[in-house]
């Protein structure tokens, strides 16, 4: 049984950095495409960045230069560092694997706020 789970997510203020973390299990990870997404309320999910097997890295415009993804095959978690970050980066992120029609993660919230 595939499963996700996400960690780290938090309040922030503007400018500050958090660390994400996905946690695989039931597959190895290393051999699939891994991606961050993410849900603002209100608004539909969209794609954060993504990894796939071989570490080629895509990246959404909007966190371009301030986030970036990385994975640890032999943990089977996937990580997104998001640096400088703003209040348009409030949402729910999940993590998912390109497996079949994917798996997600429970999510986890991420408010940017002074």
């Amino acid at each position: 049984q595939v499963q996700l789970v996400e960690s780290g997510g938090g309040l922030v203020q503007p400018g500050g950095s958090l660390r994400l973390s996905c946690a695989a299990s039931g597959i190895i990870s290393g051999l699939f495409t891994m991606a961050w997404y993410r849900q603002a309320a209100g608004k539909q999910r969209e794609l954060v960045a993504s990894m796939t097997p071989g570490g080629t890295s895509t990246y959404a415009d909007s966190v371009k230069g301030r986030f970036t993804i990385s994975r640890d095959n032999a943990r089977s978690t996937v990580y997104l560092q998001m640096n400088s970050l703003e209040s348009e980066d409030t949402a729910v992120y999940y993590c998912n694997v390109r497996l079949g029609a994917g798996y997600w993660g429970q999510g986890t919230q991420v408010t940017v706020s002074s």
